[in-house]
């Protein structure tokens, strides 16, 4: 039996993927690189954009075209939109929350006899510890590690909340395990994951003793962490972000806006006031951290005098890079509800003006590694035959490395790297040595 998996979306999606990967493989399923000719097809889903959710769409319509007899399971942040299974009705054998992973044969073969699920099934079969699966790392250099699954939050715009539950985190010495292992293993980047990682409390460990824990590990490796909310984000978080080399000289936290009443309606619980407060704070903890954020424009009831609060924020905090998006309406949110009364040309605007905004900001940034030699986790080739990797700060460097090295010499290890240009969102330069 052969399976392949599409991943769609997020960090989360991708270590979610990479459990069931491992799974599977434990039940004598063998991967298979393409869905054509697969026995099983599994596909993990993103609901946080209509681009993403309409991707689905499409790659259903193929596979079902294309390889009629695959069992074809939906997981993700789709699995449990009803709307979604309407649609799809017929087409996909089992939608399945990913943590009813360990239950996937029997729900399969359940949905196979009748197209259905019992309540009564549902229960018996519900509260399996996912996670516990060791997974199948898809890079033997860099790992995603959840520590948890699900949010407390409820942002009006966001369906995470609706698509995974609520917010349950594993015991910390799990996760402490999971890290020793893949240092051991000599793993060069350890990605601790969740959609809000610094809520994360297990026992009498929260976050910030969790992340101290896990940087005096021996051995030579980073540890990053994605995502942060900012009203989490505590002093004693900023005190381990700045004691460890271990941990990298990044931060990404979400501000989504820099309106205070637009906010309060995406129900983010902090003002533009305490954002900035905090971000002045992580860089007097720590000079230098490269801080990067996300912002949602053209949100219900967003007045232009309220975007340029946005881009204010954005000039004066000079982010080294932000993920912009424009106002995806989200069935089952709060602000489905609301009229998404900007238009799509507004929207498109109002991200292009982020965006030049961050083009000044992110060379200004990059000018300070220039001449400088650096330390690069090198990932691999580019088509053009160039090398290229993440610094620390999360900064794309692409460099040249002599014909005499062989690729494994290089990709998925610390490299010495002199800068010699730069640009708004990547920086290139020159190998100087292998090794911090």
């Amino acid at each position: 039996m052969q399976y392949h998996i599409i991943t769609i979306g997020c960090q989360m999606n991708k270590a979610d993927s990479e459990r069931v990967s491992a799974f599977l493989e434990s039940h004598g399923y063998a991967n298979k690189k393409d869905w054509l000719g697969a026995d099983l097809v599994i596909l993990t889903t993103c609901g946080i954009r209509q681009s993403a959710e309409d991707r689905v769409y499409g790659l259903v319509n193929q596979i079902r075209k294309n390889n009629p007899k695959a069992s074809l399971i939906i997981t993700g942040c789709l699995a449990k939109r009803e709307d979604v299974k309407r649609r799809l009705k017929g087409r996909v054998d089992l939608f399945m929350p990913i943590n009813e992973l360990p239950n996937i044969f029997a729900l399969l073969k359940s949905c196979k006899q009748d197209g259905t699920l019992s309540s009564e099934e549902v229960r018996a079969l519900s509260g399996e510890k996912y996670l516990t699966i060791t997974p199948r790392y898809e890079s033997d250099f860099s790992a995603y590690v959840p520590i948890g699954n699900g949010c407390n939050n409820f942002c009006s715009y966001c369906v995470v909340p609706y698509a995974r539950g609520r917010e349950v985190y594993r015991p910390a010495a799990d996760i402490i395990s999971e890290v020793k292992a893949l240092v051991k293993k000599g793993f060069k980047e350890i990605t601790l994951i969740a959609q809000n990682v610094n809520s994360y409390k297990s026992a009498r460990t929260d976050f910030p003793k969790l992340l101290s824990r896990l940087s005096v590990i021996p051995g030579e490796f980073w540890i990053r962490f994605s995502s942060s909310h900012p009203k989490d984000l505590s002093d004693e978080l900023i005190k381990v972000i700045a004691s460890s080399e271990n941990i990298c000289n990044h931060l990404h936290v979400a501000v989504q806006s820099g309106d205070d009443k637009i906010l309060e309606a995406m129900n983010r619980k902090y003002t533009a006031v305490h954002f900035v407060s905090l971000i002045k704070k992580i860089r007097e903890a720590r000079p230098g951290i490269a801080i990067t954020t996300d912002a949602i424009v053209g949100f219900p009831g967003e007045t232009h005098q309220q975007f340029l609060k946005t881009a204010k924020l954005f000039r004066e905090l000079e982010f080294d890079m932000a993920y912009t998006a424009r106002y995806s309406p989200r069935p089952g949110t709060v602000s489905w509800k609301m009229k998404d009364n900007v238009s799509r040309e507004d929207k498109r605007m109002r991200e292009e003006t982020l965006t030049k905004i961050l083009a000044k900001t992110g060379l200004k940034a990059n000018k300070a590694y220039l001449k400088k030699e650096i330390t690069v986790l090198a990932e691999g080739k580019n088509r053009k035959g160039n090398y290229y990797g993440k610094t620390s700060s999360f900064k794309t460097v692409i460099f040249n490395v002599p014909p005499a090295l062989k690729a494994q010499e290089v990709v998925g290890n610390f490299v010495q790297v002199k800068i010699n240009r730069v640009h708004d969102f990547g920086l290139e330069g020159e190998y100087v040595k292998t090794g911090k």
